[in-house]
């Protein structure tokens, strides 16, 4: 999560440098840029989710880490925006492996602390979030391409650090055989089809995944045209975010599910998160961005709620299938999010738009998440009229 967290702050520089466009523009190339990163996760999750299930989660994250180090340091070099996009592909291929990581979390989590334990390693991820845009808005003060060599820098001693000391948790014995009709999109999806209240699930995810690329997609434009904001200025606003973040996943999400289940946690974190979306796109201040992170803490709560109920009906030798397929949900959102709040900001931030509102993807993600949480209070009462069934 660091690595890309580092070169979100620059993006949006070296993005006019490479094209000679505008601001709004540009945010629309950052779209595509995130567009062709989420195609490739589409199409490789259930592959990379399959393989680690049939060769174990040690070695697909290893390779992982080793490919994005080599990545970001030809993405360094980049002379054209075509360049840029071809690391980006390639970037989405490796990025694949979050399916990975969840399922080894799911490997050494008994049941009714997989929920928990997939905040803690949210956490993980925030914490990246906090590092990344500070040091990227720090080394963007010295070029545009210095935080893309740190990013390669980082991936690769990660990859050292692993290499020595991240254990094999899937045992020889729960691997399941390489079906290559179950490791593509559709043969995951029919996964999921095989489980109605998975499916629904997996649903919200679809759709909490659109709303979460507005982070991403357009922060940086957004504070730029409204704030006037630094490459520092956004790498630390992202940081605030990170630690917000990460706080929450760390401490709200094992102190909330287990004392009000997950069910009741997820709504509660879906629904702040709308609130906050909305906050986000009507403010009038830089400082009240600040406020707004703040109010967020509850909010990072729901996707590990939603995890845990989903990882919870599967079986241990598919977890690595079903997180495969989560990530090909998760990706679909993410080649619709992009290009839904880019273009919105694209329309509403041109200075001579009918309507100047450069908030309006921010208003968007707000609408997406409320009816993210409409479908899980559906899926919600299936789990409960399943529950009246069994008694």
């Amino acid at each position: 999560m660091a690595g890309f967290a580092i070169i979100m702050p620059v993006l949006p520089k070296l993005i006019v440098e490479l094209t000679g466009e505008n601001l709004a523009n540009a945010a629309l190339w950052g779209g595509a840029l995130m567009t062709s990163f989420a195609v490739m996760q589409f199409l490789f999750a259930p592959l990379i989710g399959n393989l680690s299930d049939r060769f174990g989660r040690r070695p697909i994250l290893l390779l992982s880490l080793a490919g994005f180090g080599i990545n970001y340091g030809l993405m360094a070099l980049a002379p054209t925006l075509g360049w840029l996009f071809a690391g980006r592909l390639v970037a989405g291929v490796f990025g694949a492996t979050f399916s990975t990581a969840n399922a080894l979390i799911a490997d050494i989590s008994p049941p009714e602390k997989r929920a928990a334990n997939f905040g803690l390693l949210g956490a993980a991820f925030g914490v990246g979030f906090i590092a990344g845009p500070v040091l990227g808005g720090l080394l963007g003060e010295y070029g545009t391409r210095a935080p893309f060599v740190a990013a390669s820098v980082l991936a690769l001693l990660n990859l050292c650090f692993g290499y020595f000391t991240l254990p094999e948790t899937l045992a020889i014995k729960k691997r399941r055989k390489f079906d290559w009709k179950r490791a593509n999109p559709m043969g995951a999806f029919r996964h999921l089809a095989e489980r109605p209240v998975v499916l629904r699930l997996a649903v919200v995810m679809f759709i909490f995944g659109i709303a979460h690329q507005v982070y991403p997609s357009v922060w940086a434009f957004y504070t730029i045209e409204k704030f006037g904001w630094s490459a520092f200025d956004i790498g630390l606003s992202l940081g605030a975010v990170g630690v917000v973040f990460g706080l929450s996943q760390a401490v709200v999400t094992r102190w909330a599910i287990p004392r009000f289940g997950e069910i009741k946690s997820a709504a509660v974190g879906l629904a702040a998160l709308s609130l906050a979306y909305l906050a986000y796109g009507l403010i009038t201040a830089g400082w009240q961005m600040y406020v707004v992170i703040l109010a967020s803490f509850v909010t990072a709560v729901a996707g590990p709620a939603i995890n845990g109920i989903m990882s919870n009906r599967t079986s241990e030798d598919e977890q690595g299938e079903l997180q495969g397929a989560l990530a090909s949900v998760a990706a679909v959102g993410a080649i619709v999010g992009p290009a839904l709040f880019t273009g919105l900001f694209g329309v509403f931030s041109k200075k001579d738009a009918a309507i100047y509102f450069p908030g309006a993807p921010f208003i968007g993600a707000a609408i997406v998440v409320a009816l993210a949480l409409l479908v899980f209070l559906s899926a919600a009462k299936m789990i409960k009229d399943d529950h009246k069934i069994a008694e």
